[in-house]
């Protein structure tokens, strides 16, 4: 199964008067890196949903955003009176201890972390709960959506695949040709000199020139490649590693044919092949 390391997900929930969503964003990397953000009170629960995102994800870079929003706004506030009386204790050893240090007023106390709050705060349990179910659910979309993309992945890079076949045909084709167009190239090149060569050394330089621009191996190292890249596509993941150093060894014997090419043909051919491995290179890089 192809899978791409590209997508979006997103899930929401209405808890305790909060609406409570997962926005899940990846996108390509050499490995799997998860960020997340989310408010502090629910922070406890982030190393398992990392351990989830890993059971599930091989690569990406892949950011997690949790939002809680109000639905409905309670006026009532809350004072956390054990925290408030703790401070105070705190206050008065720090007064009887250093009597010219100025104490802080209410409001200081009030704005103190912790201490005001209200009845749907963000560490209630059933808070914390409700967001790991809702990251599974956020997550599994997000995986689904990357094999929906990882399918159309796959069929683009096997579709030049197709392409790489029916060049290689081509220029084998135009291959048989070389020795014939080198002789005739040597004599044509002979008539304009004026200059008179013996048969045998003719067809000695001519076996020589040919040799030199045999691209016999590249044209089988190229078929070789491509077979082992659509093996690669239809065993098992992740792929995208093994395909991108097959994408590199298909460009070097691009490279090869190319510079060995002592005809137009061939040369362009040779370009066409680059073209198409750089298209295949591109999709790779979004694969798993």
């Amino acid at each position: 199964m192809i899978y791409s390391m590209t997508a979006f997900a997103r899930a929401q929930t209405e808890l305790n008067g909060f609406m409570v969503s997962w926005e899940l964003r990846s996108v390509n990397h050499r490995y799997l890196e998860a960020q997340f953000r989310m408010p502090e009170g629910l922070r406890s629960v982030e190393p398992a949903l990392k351990d989830k995102l890993r059971k599930r994800l091989k690569r990406g870079k892949v950011d997690c955003n949790l939002r809680l929003e109000r639905v409905a706004r309670d006026p009532s506030i809350e004072l956390n009176r054990p925290l408030l009386l703790q401070l105070v204790a705190v206050l008065e050893q720090v007064r009887r201890d250093a009597p010219e240090v100025s104490a802080p007023n209410a409001m200081d106390l009030l704005r103190w972390p912790g201490v005001l709050g209200d009845s749907t705060g963000t560490d209630d349990e059933h808070v914390v709960r409700a967001a790991a179910a809702l990251f599974e659910e956020a997550l599994e979309e997000l995986a689904a959506h990357r094999q929906r993309e990882g399918a159309q992945l796959g069929q683009a890079v096997s579709e030049r695949l197709d392409a790489i076949d029916r060049l290689v045909v081509e220029v084998t084709d135009l291959a048989g040709d070389i020795a014939a167009r080198t002789k005739q190239r040597l004599q044509q090149r002979l008539v304009e000199l004026e200059t008179k060569v013996d048969a045998a050394r003719l067809e000695q330089e001519v076996v020589l020139l040919a040799q030199r621009a045999d691209v016999a191996e590249e044209l089988d190292r190229l078929s070789i490649h491509v077979a082992e890249a659509r093996n690669n596509l239809s065993g098992k993941g992740p792929h995208g590693r093994r395909l991108d150093f097959l994408t590199q060894e298909l460009n070097r014997e691009a490279n090869t044919l190319g510079s060995k090419s002592t005809m137009a043909e061939t040369s362009q051919k040779a370009v066409d092949l680059k073209v198409v491995i750089e298209q295949i290179r591109e999709q790779v890089q979004n694969i798993e």
